[in-house]
């Protein structure tokens, strides 16, 4: 095991982020941003694993999101997200290589496309590209919305991942599902996320995908797409458009992965990770390459 030590970031509006730090920080960094509905636990075994291999990993929950802080009044903004990032990125001694699944990502292409000098050295998206399939984000929604009054044991939440993630042939857990519920005043278990996030991305989602598009085309640093070969999110169509907008991106299709890459394949996601850190500078970072 590595050295993991909690960590806050305090972000521009006062908002406190939760996170955790694996191995040593003196290491160039690897950043991780969950998807929407996730926890830095997620990123867990992977950060463990890059630290193994001399990366300093960093986790974080997003506002609204596990143990971070919620918004007074449910006033969730994309654009209070991105300030996240770009300032927790920039609080670093070393750009971070940035690897972000599906809302995490979305908010790296809009960071790493934001200026002629982004605060990442690396971008890693994981099954996301700024165009996306409808169907596969209204299932997600859909499975976050089902169960407003929450779920009268652990047991009872298991069942309703197991029929929601099919493919994943082991059983959540009491001891893996207690960071990603809580127990209220009524003695009921409900979801870690606060539920005025889903207004958020049912309201801007779409409207941001000309941004994210643009976006795309300006991002200079390293990068590359890990996709899942059974993903309703990311399709062919869509990694083509990406690949046309960012042509020094790689591209790795995971077989039979879902959506839910890390969760379905994370010794195939890790191996892809790690060939492509293996391509990077471990000092200095390099200067981005410029774009037209």
């Amino acid at each position: 095991m590595v050295a993991r030590e909690r960590m806050e970031f305090i972000s521009a509006d006062g908002t406190t982020l939760a996170g955790e730090r694996f191995g040593d920080a003196a290491a160039p960094a690897v950043l991780f941003a969950h998807g929407f509905g996730q926890t830095r636990q997620a990123w867990s075994d992977a950060a463990q694993a890059l630290a193994v291999s001399g990366w300093h990993a960093i986790t974080f929950d997003a506002r609204g999101h596990g143990e971070s802080d919620h918004v007074p009044g449910g006033a969730y903004h994309l654009d209070q997200f991105i300030t996240d990032l770009d300032g927790l990125a920039r609080s670093l001694p070393q750009p971070p290589v940035l690897v972000g699944a599906s809302m995490g990502g979305l908010l790296g292409i809009t960071v790493a496309g934001a200026s002629p000098s982004p605060p990442l050295r690396a971008l890693v998206l994981v099954d996301i590209t700024p165009r996306w399939e409808p169907a596969g984000v209204e299932r997600i929604l859909a499975f976050m919305r089902a169960f407003p009054d929450g779920f009268a044991s652990y047991e009872a939440a298991a069942d309703a991942i197991a029929a929601y993630l099919p493919q994943r042939r082991a059983r959540k857990s009491a001891l893996q599902l207690a960071p990603l519920l809580r127990l209220g005043d009524d003695g009921r278990l409900r979801w870690h996320w606060d539920p005025a996030l889903l207004d958020v991305v049912a309201a801007e989602g779409a409207s941001r995908q000309p941004q994210l598009l643009e976006a795309a085309r300006r991002i200079a640093v390293p990068t590359l797409l890990i996709s899942g070969g059974s993903s309703d999110v990311v399709s062919a169509d869509t990694v083509n458009e990406f690949l046309d907008l960012v042509p020094h991106a790689r591209h790795v299709a995971i077989a039979r992965a879902t959506h839910m890459v890390a969760g379905d394949a994370n010794d195939a996601f890790g191996r892809a990770i790690l060939d492509f850190l293996a391509t990077l500078p471990m000092g200095a970072v390099a200067p981005a390459r410029s774009v037209p």
